[in-house]
């Protein structure tokens, strides 16, 4: 029987979490399995990987095949390393002590790595969210400012509306105070014709 050594999709949508499993090569991808020797999740950052060492170590040295995303999990947590420094061992290649050696070796350094990356990673999201304030601040301020700027508009303009109503009232009404000048010639037309009253009164003399 085939094994492989694959990922087992599980989790929600746009979400999700794989199982680390050996199973029959003949099988579904999310089918049944021989056994779950790890979990994988992707939304972590850096992606979270729990693996069980020696298991992923036996299936391996029992042939079974690791997929190419299987394969980079092992690489990445040093079980392709160890199998092939036990092969170095069995073939006299050196000492399992140098063997040991050079594991232990490259696990320090590696950890090392990781720790740094995960340092950067948190001082990057730490300098993103400072420079995100920032923004947020400045166009807090800027919407203070606009805002500001429209309120004193609309009280400019009130006050220039306004105005003109104020000093045109008097205007409008002056005429109506000289209205009674015009009508005063009236009054004295009965005088001009005084003078017609005394002809009669010239005519019975005579």
């Amino acid at each position: 029987m085939a094994v492989k050594i694959r990922l087992q999709r599980h989790g929600k949508k746009g979400k999700p979490f794989y199982w680390i499993v050996a199973a029959d090569s003949r099988s579904k991808r999310d089918g049944k399995y021989l056994e779950k020797i790890g979990t994988y999740d992707p939304n972590q950052k850096p992606a979270a990987i729990d693996l069980n060492f020696d298991s992923a170590l036996s299936w391996l040295e029992k042939g079974a095949q690791p997929t190419n995303t299987a394969k980079t999990i092992l690489s990445y947590t040093g079980v392709l390393l160890k199998k092939h420094l036990d092969g170095g061992v069995k073939k006299g290649a050196f000492t399992e002590a140098e063997a040991k050696k050079r594991f232990d070796k490259w696990m320090k350094e590696k950890s090392s790595k990781i720790e740094k990356k995960i340092e950067d990673m948190n001082a990057s999201l730490e300098s993103n969210k400072k420079e995100a304030r920032l923004r947020e601040e400045e166009y807090r301020k800027k919407k203070l400012e606009e805002t500001k700027a429209k309120d004193q508009a609309k009280a400019e303009e009130a006050a220039d509306d306004e105005a003109p109503a104020a000093d045109e009232a008097p205007a409008e009404e002056a005429p109506a105070d000289e209205a009674p000048a015009e009508e005063a010639p009236a009054d004295e037309a009965p005088a001009d014709e005084a003078p017609a009253d005394e002809a009669p009164a010239d005519e019975d003399n005579s």
